[in-house]
C-alpha cells in the first residue's frame, strides 16, 4: 500500500526494532485515546499535555532527534524514520504534530552549533522534559529576521542579560530548551542562546491563537546567559538558523500526506455506505473522478516525499539536490493536500462539518500548513533560482537507492555556509522520464520541451520579469516545480514497484496542471507576445481511457472502503 494504513502498519519492514517500536506504540497510543476522547480535547483547546507524557515516557524524541554520538550507542538520525513518524502525527491531529515539529526546530539549533558540551548535556534535558521551542520571528518584524530585538547585553563579568520577545513561538509555554535567535548588543553579532521556559526571568505571555496547540508569545526580563548556554555566533548563528529550516520545515509535507489521508479513508467510508436516488455515492459519474483525482494527487504527494527524503539523507558537500527538493515537499506538497481535500469536501458536502469526525478539524488545520517555515512566495523565490543549473546545466551522479536502513544522516547537521544556492546542480531529467513509456507520461514530456523552449525564447530577460514581477514569478516556477515534482513520482514509483495504469493515471492530472499554469503564465501582463505564443504550445490535454480509469479505481482506490476506522 502507499496509503499510511495505522490498521496495518505491523506488517512494515524496519531496520531495527526500535524504530518499529516507536511507530507501533505510538498509533497503539492514538488508537486507544480513541475518536472521542481526541475530539474532546480538540474542541476544548486542552494542550496535549498526555502526548507530551507518552513521548517522555517512552524516550520518543532522544530516539528521533539525536544525531549520531549522542545519546544510546547505537542512535542514528534518519529522515526517513523522521517522515513516518511526522506523517503518523499529521493522521492524528496538527497538535500532535506541532508538538513534535516545533520540538525539532527547537532542539536542532544545539547539534549544529559548536557548543560540543552543552550538546551532550541536552540529551539530559531532553530526557526530562522532550519539549523543545524554536524562538526566532518576533511580533513587530514577522519574517524580516534580519531585525531582531531580542539582545544579549554584555556584562562586567563576562556574562550576559537576554532582553527581548518573541512571538508565535510553539511549545513556548513547557518547553525545556528554547533555542532563542538574537543579537549581542554592542555589536549586532547574531547569536543563538538556550533559555527555560521554566525560568523566573522567562515570561509566557499569551497563546497567540485559539487551539490545543501552545504558539507562544514570550519575553525575556534580564535573563542571565553564560558562554555555555550559546550554541553559535556570527555568521555560524546566521547559518545554523536557516540551516534548522532547510531540515525541519521537510515535516510540512509529510505531516500534511498525513492529515489528507485520514480525511481519505472518512471520505471514502463514508460515500461507499450513503445511498441516494437508489445508487450508492461511489457510483455516481462525478465522485468517481473526484475519488480518482483525489488518490492520485495523494498517492504523489507520498511517492514524492519518499524520494525526497533519499535526497535529503544522501546529501553531501557535493550533492545539494535537497535544496530543491526540499522546499518543494514543503510548498508543494502542502498545497496539493489542499487540493486533495477540496475534493473530498466536495464529496462528503455537509457531513464534513459534523463534529464527531476527524474531517472537520482537518479543514481548519491543513490550511496553515503552506503557511509555516516561509509562505509560497518565499519558496517559490528559492526554488526559481534553480531553474538555469537543472535544465541546462546537469551533473552526473551515482544511483540514489531507497535509503529507509539505519545510516545516521550526517551531512544536515554539517551543512556548512548557506551560500552558492544558484549553483547547485541535478542529475539530467530527461533520462528518468526516459525510463517510462505512458500515454501520458509522452504528453507531460511535449509540455516538457515547450517550457525549455518558453526559458531558452526568454533568455536573460526572464530574470528581470520575474524580479519586477513576483506574479510572473509564481507562474514561471509552478512549472519548474512541476517538472521536478514528476521526475521524483517516477523515480519513487520505479522503487515502490507502481503498476503503469496508476502511474500513466497520475500524469493525467499532471497534464492538466501543467496546462492550467502554462494559462496562467499566458494571462499575465508581463508575458511577452513570444512567451504567450509558446505557452499555447503546453496546453494539452491528457489522453483518455476509460478502461484505464475504472480498472484504477476499483484496485486502488475503491478496495480502500472500510480498511480503515479509527477507535471511537
Amino acid at each position: 500500500m502507499i496509503l499510511l494504513n495505522p490498521k496495518k502498519y505491523q506488517d512494515r519492514k524496519y531496520p531495527d526494532e526500535r524504530s518499529k517500536e516507536i511507530m507501533l506504540k505510538t498509533i497503539a497510543w492514538f488508537e486507544n485515546k480513541g475518536m472521542k476522547k481526541m475530539k474532546e480535547d480538540y474542541r476544548s483547546r486542552e494542550f496535549t499535555y498526555d502526548f507530551a507524557e507518552f513521548i517522555k515516557k517512552e524516550r520518543i524524541f532522544e530516539t528521533l532527534f539525536l544525531p549520531k554520538g549522542y545519546g544510546e550507542k547505537d542512535q542514528y538520525y534518519s529522515t526517513y524514520r523522521m517522515f513516518e513518524f511526522s506523517e503518523i502525527c499529521g493522521f492524528y491531529g496538527t497538535a500532535y504534530w506541532y508538538m513534535y515539529h516545533v520540538s525539532t526546530l527547537g532542539l536542532d539549533p544545539v547539534f549544529l552549533g559548536d557548543n560540543e558540551e552543552f550538546k551532550h548535556k541536552a540529551v539530559q534535558k531532553l530526557r526530562k522534559n522532550p519539549l523543545c521551542a524554536f524562538g526566532l520571528s518576533e511580533k513587530q518584524h514577522g519574517a524580516d529576521i534580519y531585525s531582531s530585538d531580542m539582545k544579549l547585553y554584555p556584562q562586567k563579568d563576562g556574562t550576559y542579560l537576554a532582553n527581548g520577545s518573541k512571538y508565535y513561538i510553539g511549545n513556548g509555554n513547557e518547553a525545556g530548551m528554547v533555542s532563542v535567535f538574537g543579537k549581542i548588543a554592542d555589536t549586532d553579532e547574531y547569536v543563538f542562546f538556550i533559555v527555560d521556559s521554566k525560568h523566573e526571568k522567562y515570561e509566557c505571555i499569551q497563546n497567540v491563537i485559539n487551539a490545543q496547540n501552545f504558539v507562544s508569545e514570550f519575553a525575556l526580563h534580564d535573563y542571565p546567559i553564560t558562554d555555555a548556554e550559546i550554541t553559535s555566533r556570527g555568521k555560524k548563528a546566521w547559518d545554523d538558523m536557516l540551516n534548522t529550516i532547510n531540515i525541519c520545515k521537510f515535516n510540512i509535507g509529510s505531516g500534511a500526506i498525513g492529515i489528507v489521508t485520514h480525511s481519505f479513508y472518512e471520505a471514502l467510508n463514508h460515500a461507499a455506505h450513503r445511498n441516494l436516488y437508489g445508487k450508492y455515492v461511489t457510483e455516481f459519474p462525478h465522485v468517481k473522478r473526484l475519488f480518482l483525482d483525489s488518490y492520485c494527487r495523494l498517492a504523489a504527494m507520498k511517492l514524492f516525499g519518499l524520494r525526497a527524503t533519499d535526497y535529503m539523507r544522501c546529501a553531501s558537500a557535493d550533492d545539494k539536490r535537497y535544496l530543491l527538493f526540499n522546499p518543494i515537499m514543503k510548498m508543494k506538497v502542502a498545497i496539493q493536500g489542499e487540493e486533495v481535500h477540496e475534493m473530498l469536501w466536495d464529496i462528503i458536502a455537509a457531513r464534513g462539518f459534523e463534529k464527531d469526525i476527524y474531517f472537520e478539524q482537518a479543514v481548519v488545520e491543513l490550511r496553515g500548513f503552506p503557511k509555516l517555515e516561509g509562505t509560497r512566495h518565499v519558496n517559490m523565490a528559492l526554488i526559481a533560482k534553480l531553474i538555469p543549473s537543472y535544465f541546462f546545466n546537469p551533473k552526473k551522479f551515482d544511483e540514489v537507492p531507497r535509503l529507509n536502513g539505519a545510516e545516521n544522516d550526517d551531512y544536515l547537521f554539517a551543512q556548512g555556509p548557506t551560500k552558492g544556492y544558484a549553483k547547485i546542480q541535478f542529475h539530467d531529467f530527461r533520462k528518468t522520464f526516459a525510463t517510462k513509456n505512458l500515454p501520458n507520461l509522452e504528453v507531460f514530456k511535449e509540455q516538457i520541451k515547450a517550457y525549455e523552449e518558453f526559458l531558452m525564447a526568454s533568455g536573460m530577460e526572464l530574470g528581470d520579469q520575474m524580479l519586477k514581477d513576483f506574479d510572473f514569478l509564481l507562474a514561471v516556477g509552478e512549472i519548474f516545480t512541476l517538472v521536478a515534482y514528476g521526475q521524483l513520482i517516477v523515480e519513487s514509483a520505479a522503487i515502490e514497484k507502481v503498476d503503469d495504469d496508476l502511474l500513466d493515471q497520475i500524469f493525467d492530472f499532471m497534464v492538466r496542471d501543467f496546462s492550467r499554469y502554462a494559462l496562467d503564465i499566458y494571462s499575465k501582463n508581463s508575458a511577452t507576445e513570444k512567451q504567450q505564443a509558446i505557452c499555447l504550445k503546453m496546453i494539452k490535454k491528457p489522453v483518455k481511457n476509460m478502461e484505464r480509469f475504472e480498472k484504477v479505481l476499483k484496485e486502488h482506490v475503491y478496495s480502500l472502503v472500510d480498511t480503515y476506522h479509527m477507535n471511537p
